[in-house]
């Protein structure tokens, strides 16, 4: 008999998408469905193959749609739609096109300065085809205000656009999101940017850099941390979780302890390393990627240090209004 692989892939284990990159299920999820089958089949006699497989799959669907709590209260089956079909699963989750509020956040003040200063005529970009310097300047002291920014360029100004790495992040997914092109030699709105500016402005705009953040652009080119691809296509349970456990302040180790307990495969993904094990290195990148830089930078939870070392900064984490206008799980909480 082949072990079955409770994702609702309806797939073996050994080819299973969800059994390597995207995995869902532990070791010891995989062990209590085949005991349970096992245990299920042990006395039965079939008459034929097809009724056999006919019993099998109604016992595999019902493991499927049992809420487990290493997915704090997801099903296997909806853990598979999560991960694989987030923007195509309304009877899970869905994502307005238009916000009811006007979101104010990092990601939208940046991509405003940078639209304000593209505006009608465009704006040269560098030979190498970046955001001028001058700009890069003076969005980031509006960006930060004058003491921070002082603060931020102690060591090392902003000669470039990289020097700047939220204003870089915004540019890149905002071309992503096909809200900004190069045209002759600049930078100009696309139409379809013009077309929701002229309607309900941001509260449309964020959707669409919301969905490039999490689709196209690639979160270990700013953070430097190992690939582990599988982790950004989470994103969807990261914010489940926000959304079941945000709503007082927690440590991001909280955080991290549930990411891990869903998908602790993710461990063997790692690269090996003579300075930090697994563990960390999984850890370290999770609250980097999914916290600070995704649910922090846009807006859907507050990311607060609450130490002040720079390599382990630990901290506490709450969820934004906001979040609940982005993503409306049709799920019990």
């Amino acid at each position: 008999m082949v072990a079955i692989i409770p994702c609702g892939s309806g797939k073996k284990f050994k080819h299973c998408c969800l059994g390597k990159d995207n995995s869902t299920t532990s070791e010891h999820g995989v062990t209590d469905i085949s005991e349970t089958l096992r245990k299920t089949l042990e006395g039965r006699q079939f008459h034929s193959q097809d009724e056999a497989q006919a019993f099998l799959n109604r016992i595999t669907q019902q493991q499927n749609r049992q809420r487990l709590d290493e997915f704090h209260g997801l099903s296997p089956e909806q853990m598979h739609r999560i991960l694989n079909l987030p923007f195509a699963s309304p009877e899970l989750v869905h994502f307005p096109e238009v916000l009811d509020i006007f979101p104010t956040t990092s990601i939208l003040t940046l991509s405003e300065l940078l639209m304000n200063a593209i505006g009608e005529q465009g704006l040269k970009p560098t030979a190498k085809g970046n955001l001028p310097r001058n700009f890069c300047r003076e969005a980031a002291l509006a960006y930060w205000g004058e003491q921070q920014y002082q603060e931020n360029t102690r060591f090392g100004g902003i000669n470039r656009e990289e020097n700047f790495a939220d204003l870089h992040t915004i540019r890149l997914v905002t071309e992503l999101a096909g809200l900004i092109r190069k045209y002759k030699g600049r930078f100009i709105p696309s139409r379809d940017c013009r077309r929701l500016l002229a309607g309900d402005g941001m509260s449309t705009i964020y959707p669409r850099l919301f969905r490039a953040y999490v689709e196209e652009f690639n979160g270990a080119y700013r953070d430097g941390y190992p690939e582990l691809r599988f982790m950004q296509g989470a994103f969807l349970f990261t914010l489940y979780l926000l959304t079941r456990y945000g709503d007082t302040w927690r440590p991001q180790v909280f955080y991290e302890d549930a990411f891990l307990g869903a998908f602790p495969m993710l461990l063997d993904e790692v690269p090996p390393s003579q300075v930090f094990s697994p563990n960390e290195t999984v850890r370290s990148t999770y609250t980097w990627r999914s916290l600070v830089h995704f649910a922090g930078f846009l807006g859907l939870a507050t990311v607060e240090p609450v130490s002040g070392e720079r390599l382990c900064r630990e901290y506490r984490v709450k969820t934004l209004p906001l979040l609940g206008q982005v993503v409306q799980f049709q799920l019990p909480m």
